[in-house]
């Protein structure tokens, strides 16, 4: 069937995005829809406008609306001779059934289409507040990701049998399980992430809007949402990607992954850096109100490993000779 095969020239976003672009859900990715229509023969989006803008409350030319679905229908092969309509309620009946067999005619390809990619099986989202973080949630293939703050993850209830596709904003750690038939896919906005069976880090949700991801585990491919910029990490790098950037390094932060160990260890870093730490990881509010304190290292004698807001910033005041006070979450640091 020549429509089936149209199934590879739409990614599975792209079809859920001509899903919603059908039902009125959206109507801002112009580009899309136009790649659709020329390869669309069907008129698909004209008929089922006119098909909406037949309801009960406006008058309807029957006998005209008849005559031209009747004109479409026979131009497609669908009816061969006029029937004899003597009747109003006939040619009512007629009138549905015609619009309905139209409206298969330009939707029945599209929807089997997304049906065969899996597009019509609801959405799994799970998401996390402000205040939570490291909240685990197990794939149907065994793979897992903890999510960190403000971080929201979703997926088809079919997931794995029509393709490993999930779609992130936020940032989570990644433990997949190996499937080389079946890659991993992560829609992260700015970028996509595929890998066959590895252990990553990616964050959406950069100021600077660039998709970050490190790798800890196997190898990551990271592309552009065009796909026409791709790069490999190793273990150990991280790589930044959008429409604009394409860099990696090699990661020298120990404290990287605190939000998800709760560990933090220094060795001369400053407080900037420190308060800029348990800002991710603890979800503290440090002002230091002298400039000047901030400037301090700090190199700590083993890990901080999990302590309670209060333990922690006692521990740093005692390190410096520091006070404190709080106002509602705000810590405030001064000299004594």
């Amino acid at each position: 069937m020549k429509e089936m095969n149209k199934i590879d020239n739409y990614t599975d976003k792209e079809w859920e995005d001509l899903s919603s672009l059908l039902s009125d859900e959206q109507n801002d990715n112009k580009e899309l829809l136009s790649r659709f229509m020329a390869g669309e023969h069907h008129n698909t989006i004209k008929y089922w406008k006119e098909l909406r803008e037949m309801n009960i409350d406006k008058e309807i030319d029957v006998e005209k609306a008849w005559n031209k679905l009747y004109s479409r229908l026979s131009e497609n092969g669908l009816m061969t001779e006029a029937p004899v309509i003597r009747r109003s309620f006939f040619r009512n009946t007629y009138l549905r059934i015609a619009a309905v067999l139209i409206l298969l005619l330009g939707l029945g390809s599209v929807l089997i289409l997304m049906n065969n990619k899996g597009i019509l099986s609801p959405n799994t989202i799970v998401a996390t507040a402000d205040n939570q973080k490291n909240l685990q949630v197990t794939l149907p293939d065994g793979s897992t990701v903890s999510l960190n703050r403000k971080t929201k993850l979703s997926y088809r209830e079919n997931f794995g049998k029509h393709g490993r596709n999930v779609t992130l904003n936020g940032e989570a750690f990644f433990e997949i399980t190996p499937d080389e038939k079946n890659p991993f896919v992560i829609d992260a906005g700015k970028a996509k992430i595929k890998v066959i069976g590895t252990s990553f880090n990616v964050i959406t949700s950069n100021s600077d809007s660039a998709v970050e991801v490190f790798v800890k585990t196997g190898k990551v491919m990271v592309s552009d949402v065009e796909g026409t910029n791709n790069m490999i990490l190793d273990p150990g790098f991280i790589g930044k990607m959008d429409s604009k950037l394409s860099e990696k390094s090699f990661n020298n932060d120990p404290n990287y992954m605190a939000w998800k160990t709760g560990m933090l260890v220094y060795a001369g870093q400053t407080l900037e850096v420190v308060f800029r730490d348990l800002k991710k990881v603890y979800n503290m509010d440090i002002v230091a109100d002298d400039p000047v304190i901030l400037e301090n290292t700090w190199t700590t004698n083993g890990p901080v490993d999990n302590q309670s807001q209060e333990t922690i910033i006692r521990l740093i005041c005692l390190s410096f000779n520091l006070s404190y006070t709080k106002e509602g979450n705000i810590y405030h640091i001064t000299d004594k």
